[in-house]
C-alpha cells in the first residue's frame, strides 16, 4: 500500500460510524422563482445527456410551438461548424400544457473537448465538455434534489468539483403533479446541466400516476430522455451507458423487475455484453436502496433485491448507488445480507436537498455491513483513478461549505479473483432463457 493510501485509510477509520457530534443546520425554504419573461423561441431548461458512443443529447424547451429542433455547435465560440436536426414532443396534464420539448443528438464528438452550442438558432451560447476516453474520470452523485435552499447549496458545491458526469438516482424536481415545478427545476439546474451530462433515473416523485386518468412518468419521460434506445432498452426507465472505462447501469425501481419482466431480461442481456477488459469498472444506480439501516423506507427494496441481487453479484458489480432515504450511508462490500468481499459496496445518497427534510432515525445497533451513516444534506464524488482503484468521498453541506466527511479507496473486483471464482456461475445465469 502506498503511503498516501495508508493516510486515507487511517482517515476513513477515524470517521467510521455516524456523525453523532455534528449539529445539523435547520431546514431551508422552497426556492422562489420570479417571473422572467423571454421570447417565445428562447431556449429554456437546457440540459445534456450522453447518447451513445461519442454523442450527446441536447434537450431544451420553448414556448413557441413553431421553433425548430436543431443545434449548431463547434469547438470555438460563435463559430459553429456543425448542425444537427432533432425531434420534439410535448404533453398535457389536465390544465397544464408543456412547451415544445426538443431533443437533438449531436456528434460524433471528440473526447475530453469543450464544445460551444446554440439551440434552435436563438438565445445564448452554451458550452459543455465531453468526458475523457481514458482514466481518470469523475462522477458527481446526489439524489432526491428538490428545489429548496439546501438544493441550491448542493448544486453550488457540485459546481465546485471537477466532475465529468453527474448521476442522479431518482427524485428530481419534487413537482408531485404540480407541473410548473418541472419548469422551475429545469431553470434551477440549467447552469450545471447544460455544461456536463446529467444521467438520471426515476424515483417515486417522478411517477405522478392517477389511475384511469394519467399514466405514470409522463412528465419525466417527456423532459428527461435518456439513452435507452442506444443501450437496447425498450423503456426510458432503465438503460446503460459507458464513459472512459466504466459501464454504468441505471435501473428502474418503479417499473416491473421480476424475472419475467422486460427490465430483468434487458439487465441480463446488458450484463452479458460487459467487457471487463474494456470497462473494468461496473456501477449500478437506482432509487430504492437494498441495504438501508435508516428507519425510513425499511424493506421497500427487498423484492427488487431478491430478484436482481444475484445477477449483480454474479456479474461482479463494484458499487451500487441509491437514493430515496434522505440521508447518507455507505456499506462494506455486501451480498445476501452480510459482508462479502466479492459483493458490491452500497451507497445511499438521497440527500440532495429535498423539501421533505432529513431522515434522522437509524436502527440500532448499527448492522455489521454498515460503515458510515449520517442524516445530512450533501453530495458524493467518485473519481475512477485507473482500472483498479477509485476514490469515493461524501461532502456534507455544512451551512454553505462542502465538508468532506467520509472517504474511502475502492479496489475494482476485476483484480480481486472474485470474477474468476464465479465464471461458471456467471455463464450459467446469463445463458438461461
Amino acid at each position: 500500500m502506498e503511503p498516501k493510501s495508508m493516510i486515507v485509510v487511517l482517515t476513513v477509520l477515524l470517521v467510521v460510524g455516524t456523525g453523532a457530534d455534528y449539529v445539523r443546520p435547520p431546514p431551508r425554504k422552497t426556492l422562489h422563482f420570479p417571473w422572467n419573461p423571454k421570447s417565445s423561441s428562447h431556449p429554456q431548461q437546457v440540459h445534456i445527456s450522453l447518447a451513445g458512443d461519442k454523442h450527446m443529447r441536447i434537450t431544451w424547451i420553448t414556448s413557441d410551438k413553431s421553433s425548430h429542433s436543431f443545434v449548431e455547435y463547434g469547438r470555438s465560440s460563435k463559430s459553429y461548424n456543425f448542425k444537427a436536426e432533432g425531434e420534439c414532443t410535448s404533453y398535457s396534464y389536465f390544465l397544464y400544457r408543456s412547451g415544445k420539448i426538443h431533443h437533438t443528438v449531436i456528434g460524433p464528438l471528440e473526447d475530453d473537448t469543450v464544445y460551444f452550442y446554440q439551440c434552435g438558432g436563438d438565445g445564448p451560447e452554451f458550452q459543455f465538455k465531453t468526458p475523457p476516453s481514458e482514466f481518470p474520470v469523475t462522477f458527481a452523485v446526489a439524489g432526491d434534489m428538490g428545489q429548496t435552499g439546501w438544493t441550491k447549496s448542493t448544486i453550488d458545491h457540485i459546481e465546485q468539483c471537477k466532475y465529468d458526469v453527474y448521476m442522479l438516482p431518482g427524485d428530481l424536481s419534487y413537482a408531485d403533479y404540480m407541473q410548473r415545478k418541472w419548469d422551475t427545476f429545469g431553470e434551477l439546474v440549467q447552469p450545471l446541466a447544460s455544461s456536463r451530462p446529467w444521467m438520471v433515473t426515476q424515483g417515486n416523485h417522478e411517477k405522478e400516476e392517477i389511475p384511469l386518468l394519467k399514466d405514470g412518468f409522463i412528465s419525466y419521460n417527456s423532459r428527461w430522455k435518456m439513452p435507452f434506445e442506444e443501450s437496447g432498452s425498450s423503456s426510458n426507465l432503465y438503460y446503460s451507458f459507458e464513459v472512459a472505462g466504466v459501464h454504468v447501469i441505471m435501473l428502474g425501481s418503479y417499473t416491473d423487475y421480476d424475472e419475467y419482466s422486460d427490465q430483468y431480461s434487458w439487465l441480463k442481456a446488458d450484463l452479458s455484453k460487459v467487457d471487463r477488459e474494456r470497462t473494468p469498472w461496473l456501477l449500478v444506480v437506482f432509487h430504492v436502496p437494498w441495504y438501508n439501516s435508516n428507519k425510513a423506507h425499511q424493506g421497500e427494496g427487498d423484492d427488487m433485491m431478491a430478484t436482481m441481487e444475484p445477477l449483480l453479484y454474479a456479474a461482479g458489480v463494484d458499487a451500487v448507488v441509491a437514493g430515496h432515504v434522505h440521508a447518507y450511508e455507505r456499506s462494506k462490500r455486501v451480498y445476501n445480507g452480510k459482508s462479502d468481499a466479492c459483493g458490491p459496496i452500497h451507497i445511499t445518497i438521497g440527500d440532495g436537498g429535498n423539501r421533505e427534510g432529513l431522515a434522522h432515525k437509524y436502527l440500532e445497533p448499527q448492522p455489521e455491513w454498515s460503515v458510515f451513516r449520517e442524516a445530512s444534506f450533501g453530495h458524493g464524488e467518485l473519481k475512477i483513478v485507473n482500472s483498479t482503484h477509485a476514490f469515493w468521498s461524501w461532502h456534507r453541506n455544512d451551512k454553505d461549505e462542502p465538508v468532506r466527511s467520509d472517504q474511502v479507496w475502492i479496489t475494482s473486483l476485476v483484480g480481486s479473483g472474485c470474477l474468476a471464482e464465479r465464471s461458471r456461475e456467471l455463464r450459467n445465469i446469463f445463458m438461461e432463457p
